[in-house]
């Protein structure tokens, strides 16, 4: 009879909303037997432990979900950059070259790098749709116009962060098309726009310091260096503003 009585509060519990011991083992009614109420306690007790344990799970996974997308999509923007993006890196160096003080550096660097975020959002939410075909070629005269504003002016211009703002949107775009050619993971799209972002910014971060590290090895004050000007500025303009026309000639001519 106490197998029986067990099988039957078993199955009253399958469909029972509450605790099947709160009504069977009231202790106003008459009891069941103390041992089978401790069984039943004891059951109920292992399904809530298991369901904590499962919640626990799921939480755990989304987190590792968000953290390794992020992660992932970080090294993918640092490639898009190093190597993959030469146009990138020859409109940063060509930055770098005209500015002779940190503090001009930075305030470039800082126009571009706003700018670009702004476009990137964007872009890839869908607020801005422009071809690539028409991006492409923009973003190689951008490159040709800083390289020649090096040439002609001994210092950066006032207006200097203004046009590198101006063509850091250009860029953004061109970042844009490339990032939504990549297979997102669904429901993840922000995590993979920041660590793309992240990982753009790391990219051309390395460009700068690379390169000021190796001006710095071959001249001790390169902005009083009239070497540095003759030898690397003006040579390393021209070279950048001339692969940026052809660039832009070469993809305008594609459209």
């Amino acid at each position: 009879m106490r197998a029986l009585a067990i099988v039957c509060a078993l199955l009253c519990s399958a469909f029972a909303v509450a605790h099947p011991e709160d009504d069977l083992c009231d202790p106003s009614r008459d009891a069941m037997d103390p041992q089978l109420c401790a069984m039943l306690a004891q059951l109920n007790s292992a399904d809530g432990a298991l369901n904590q344990q499962s919640t626990f799970r799921v939480a755990a996974l989304e987190s590792q979900g968000v953290l390794d997308t992020l992660g992932r999509f970080v090294m993918i923007g640092i490639g898009h950059i190093l190597p993959g993006g030469l146009d990138h890196i020859l409109f940063v160096l060509a930055i770098f070259l005209a500015a002779r003080r940190a503090a001009s550096l930075i305030w470039q660097i800082s126009a571009f790098t706003l700018a670009h975020t702004i476009t990137l959002a964007l872009a890839a939410t869908g607020f801005v749709n422009l071809p690539s075909s028409l991006v492409e070629p923009v973003i190689a005269f951008t490159i040709a116009f800083v390289a020649a504003e090096n040439l002609l002016f001994k210092d950066v211009v006032k207006w200097r962060p203004i046009v590198v703002f101006i063509f850091g949107l250009i860029h953004g775009l061109g970042f844009a098309s490339f990032f939504s050619a990549l297979d997102l993971p669904p429901g993840l799209f922000w995590n993979a726009l920041i660590g793309f972002n992240i990982g753009v910014e790391v990219g051309q971060l390395s460009i700068v310091v690379l390169a000021a590290v190796a001006v710095r090895l071959c001249f001790k004050k390169p902005s009083e260096d009239v070497r540095y000007q003759k030898w690397i500025v003006r040579p390393g303009s021209a070279l950048i503003g001339l692969s940026g026309l052809w660039w832009g000639f070469s993809a305008a001519l594609n459209l």
